[in-house]
């Protein structure tokens, strides 16, 4: 019989992407599975936002001046003079006449005093546990000086020149920028990565797969897979974006503002989307072939921890590079098809540069290639038992016999 009617392989993948996708998306668990991480958001941002405010309203700036009436009063006008220069770094003072010692008054939890300075203005005691010693040891010296006359009452004024920004404080913010890409596409790979594990346990152990296998090549079935579970990531990724959207047109100012990448943003948000569909079908497919040699869920299971950790160790990576351009250990991260993306999308942030770019993703895409070839025939050949060794071969007497 003519095999003209067997799909090419690119057909073929399109049609098995186009059969996962809607079987996933139209599925009442896929549902659920957009709503998943939008509950860990929403307790995480709560809790952060609680223990922000318990932690400001934690810290005390307040500290108690048990000196005589005299040197209290000196101490608090000299701290109303510095306080325009010197800010924040100054601690809040109140004024104790109780004659209680400094240790009692520390004890009081109505007052909330983080330290009692006692003594003179020539020779200040300051009492408090040594964490806070620590901090307010050169600002109360500071005072003390400033109210015996030993140092400058009146401060020149400075001349104040400023400019958009420098080398230094560019590269720090491109830096914090380059990190918050890597962190975020980290979490959304290992979110979504890790769900084409188990794949093909199911249509293992109703033998779906084998008549796949019989009708299509397995590397189309591979790619086709791979790309219907990138395209679910994608619905995901536009929903979770569109919440987020909404949250800061709520919180409006609040949010933190992250600073321009080197290439601007419009590229920036190209290059990451580029660079996560690459680092999924790069993990995914290595993590097909891991899940398609498990036997049951179960396995599947056993398998996420090293997957995962095995992740983590990728990130590391590129992320334990970002502050070292061009040094070897960066190079190696962008040459590794893994940490690739994160790597390179660091570089994005950093370097204004877009060939290395063109260049890193038709690597990745090579190293896709290669990936589900290999894992397909890896598929093949141990769980189908198929290859050389499974072909018909003809007797001498002309009968078809397999080996």
């Amino acid at each position: 019989m003519s095999d003209t009617t067997r799909l090419s392989r690119f057909e073929a993948a399109r049609v098995i992407a186009r059969r996962d996708f809607h079987a996933i998306l139209f599925s009442r668990a896929f549902f659920f599975f957009l709503l998943g991480p939008l509950f860990p958001l929403l307790i995480g941002g709560l809790a952060g936002g609680i223990g922000g405010q318990v932690q400001r309203e934690s810290v005390s700036n307040a500290v108690a001046i048990a000196m005589s009436p005299a040197d209290n009063a000196a101490m608090m006008a000299a701290r109303d003079t510095l306080a325009p220069e010197v800010g924040y770094a100054l601690p809040g003072l109140v004024a104790e006449a109780s004659g209680d010692p400094p240790g009692e008054i520390l004890k009081r939890p109505e007052q909330n005093f983080s330290a009692v300075v006692t003594g003179t203005i020539a020779a200040p005691r300051l009492t408090a546990p040594e964490g806070q010693i620590e901090r307010w040891r050169g600002s109360i010296a500071l005072i003390a000086a400033t109210a015996a006359g030993s140092s400058p009452s009146a401060f020149p004024k400075v001349e104040q020149d400023p400019v958009a920004t420098s080398a230094a404080a560019a590269r720090t913010d491109r830096i914090s920028t380059a990190q918050a890409g890597q962190l975020l596409l980290f979490l959304l790979m290992m979110l979504l990565a890790g769900m084409v594990l188990s794949n093909l346990v199911e249509e293992k152990a109703n033998k779906v797969i084998e008549v796949l296998a019989a009708a299509v090549p397995m590397d189309a079935v591979f790619l086709g897979k791979l790309f219907a579970m990138l395209g679910v990531s994608f619905v995901g990724i536009i929903v979770w974006a569109s919440f987020g959207g909404l949250v800061g047109l709520v919180a409006g100012e609040s949010l933190p503002q992250l600073p321009e990448p080197a290439l601007g943003w419009p590229a920036f948000i190209a290059l990451g989307i580029a660079y996560f569909a690459m680092g999924y079908l790069l993990l995914g497919s290595i993590f097909l072939t891991i899940g398609g040699m498990a036997a049951t869920v179960r396995e599947v299971q056993t398998l996420s921890m090293p997957v995962t950790m095995a992740q983590l160790l990728v990130f590391f990576l590129a992320a334990g590079s970002i502050t070292r351009p061009g040094s070897p250990m960066e190079l190696f991260a962008a040459i590794f098809p893994l940490s690739s993306p994160f790597a390179m999308l660091a570089r994005a942030a950093q370097s204004e540069a877009i060939w290395p770019h063109a260049l890193a993703l038709a690597w990745q895409g090579l190293c896709v290639a290669l990936f589900v070839r290999f894992g397909a025939t890896l598929f093949r050949r141990r769980v189908m038992k198929s290859g050389k060794a499974g072909r018909a071969t003809k007797g001498r007497s002309g009968a078809i016999s397999p080996t």
